[in-house]
This record gives C-alpha cells, structure tokens and sequence, in this order.
C-alpha cells in the first residue's frame, strides 16, 4: 500500500452509543481500519442536560459500553484508543475530532431524517455540518 494511501485515513474516530446502528457500523469501522491501518478511537458522549444522578449512572454504562467495544475491536486484532467525554453530542465529536486530528468519522445513522423535525434533531446531520473531516455515514 503506498504511503499517500495509508496516511489518508490515519486516525478514524467512531463515535458510539447503545444503539443497533452502531453496533452494525463495527464491521465496517474495522474493514477500514485494518485496509489503511488506521488508529481508531472510540467516543461516547454522555449528554449535559440530564440531571447530576443521572449523569453519574450514565457515565458507568458508557464506561462498560466503551470496554466492551475495546474488546470487541480487540478480538478483530484492532488496539482502540476510548475517549470518554461530556457534553453536546454534535459538539463533542467534532472538538474530539479535532483534538486527535481526525481523517474520518464513522457512524451510524438511526434514520430519523426522514421527516424535517429528525434532519433537524439528528447527531449524524449536526456532525456532518460541523465536522472538520469527512464524516462516513453507515445506514
């Protein structure tokens, strides 16, 4: 693989929640990180607008979340890097892609698009406007 190649997808951030959508985008996530030999990081956000106990349950469930994603990216021969982070999800992942210099998010799409009230609320539409890479988006 030439270098040009390898060195175009270098860091990959795949923000990750509990949901279906994440859970089928891990294929992918890996294929393309094994074909470019990326560095992968793995995020979940946990929401500031909840309430305080809310938050400090949340917080232990994304840890868990977090750990069992390593490991499954682990069992595939991929090393993950977790970041763990609060806030506004569409924010968040754009400052964190930032901050690790990020060729491409990857994420999953919960198809709440489909009326204008889901464009609008959508975390997937938000990232693809704000982010600054190319954000892949796996349906």
């Amino acid at each position: 693989m030439s270098l040009e190649v390898s060195a175009m997808f270098k860091n990959i951030l795949f923000p990750i929640d509990q949901s279906r959508e994440a859970r089928e985008a891990v294929a992918v996530v890996s294929n393309i990180v094994k074909t470019y030999e990326s560095k992968l990081y793995l995020l979940s956000v946990v929401e500031t607008n909840q309430e305080e106990d809310a938050v400090m349950s949340d917080m232990k469930t994304v840890a868990q979340l977090l750990k069992n994603a390593q490991d499954l990216f682990f069992q595939a021969e991929i090393i993950a890097e977790v970041i763990e982070r609060e806030g506004m999800p569409p924010f968040v992942i754009c400052d964190v892609a930032d901050e690790i210099e990020a060729n491409l998010i990857i994420m999953g799409c919960r198809g709440l698009g489909l009326t204008q009230e889901g464009v609008e609320d959508s975390v997937t539409n938000r990232v693809i406007n704000l982010a600054p890479c190319p954000v892949l988006v796996v349906p």
